[in-house]
């Protein structure tokens, strides 16, 4: 694989995003609002998501490796957002802050529960803030089509999260059930990656120049591909040629169940 963006840039995009989500929120006329994209939250409640979350974060990064992921140790359970407007973007930009500071104090290679132990990603902190740039992006999105606003992930956030993704999410050594098949995934900004699908799991590699064309292959931006990912837009949003069917099993696979 060819090299990810250093650990000091991963930590600049989750503030650019985290800043983009939190604009979002502060210039949204109602929180009250459901989110199209998350169904089951409103805008209140995906920020609520949001600054938990990375408050969780903050707190199993601090704790080092562990087979299991810390516990909380509030006895009242996750923190609730301020309903006010201007303290709700406090408390969401110290969210962000606290899982930064834990970060920064723990480097890229301290070791940290995650929950992604058969993938290609290690388990450490900098991995967690690579898969923390998608999730904050991503929520971002969100945030922004709630209003009819949303716009594109950044160019440079959008091609570490194909990267990200595919080594994270999609690749594992649990064996792959179906017809063994490759998938090529081709950017609009110059990245390319080969899923290999088979009996000893999937597994991402950055694709050669000269290989031959997989069994099936997609091409978008890289905003667009990240999107598909998590279930913004859909796959007929893409051109893909060949068959269509690996990565619709792959989409809909559970390799821990």
């Amino acid at each position: 694989m060819q090299n990810i963006l250093e650990f000091p840039e991963v930590l600049r995009l989750i503030e650019d995003r985290s800043a983009a989500f939190r604009a979002a929120i502060a210039s949204a006329p109602d929180l009250d609002v459901q989110v199209p994209t998350c169904p089951d939250w409103t805008l209140r409640e995906l920020a609520q998501h949001l600054g938990d979350g990375r408050r969780r974060q903050a707190a199993i990064i601090a704790a080092g490796p562990g087979a299991e992921p810390p516990a909380r140790t509030d006895p009242k359970g996750a923190p609730t957002a301020p309903r006010d407007r201007e303290a709700l973007d406090a408390w969401l930009a110290e969210s962000t802050e606290l899982m930064l500071d834990a970060m920064r104090e723990a480097g890229p290679d301290r070791g940290c529960w995650t929950w992604w132990g058969r993938s290609q990603a290690p388990e450490t902190s900098g991995a967690v803030a690579r898969h923390q740039v998608q999730e904050i992006a991503v929520h971002t999105y969100d945030a922004q089509l709630t209003q009819g606003a949303a716009q594109p992930l950044p160019t440079d956030v959008a091609v570490e999260g194909v990267d990200e993704f595919l080594t994270t999410v999609s690749a594992t050594t649990v064996p792959w059930p179906f017809k063994p098949a490759t998938i090529d995934l081709h950017t609009t900004e110059g990245r390319s990656w080969r899923l290999t699908l088979n009996a000893d799991g999937v597994r991402c590699d950055d694709l050669a120049a000269d290989a031959e064309p997989g069994d099936m292959a997609m091409r978008g931006a890289a905003s667009e591909l990240v999107l598909y990912f998590y279930e913004r837009v859909p796959l007929d949003g893409l051109e893909t040629t060949g068959d269509t069917e690996p990565m619709e099993q792959l989409a809909d696979w559970d390799p821990n169940a």
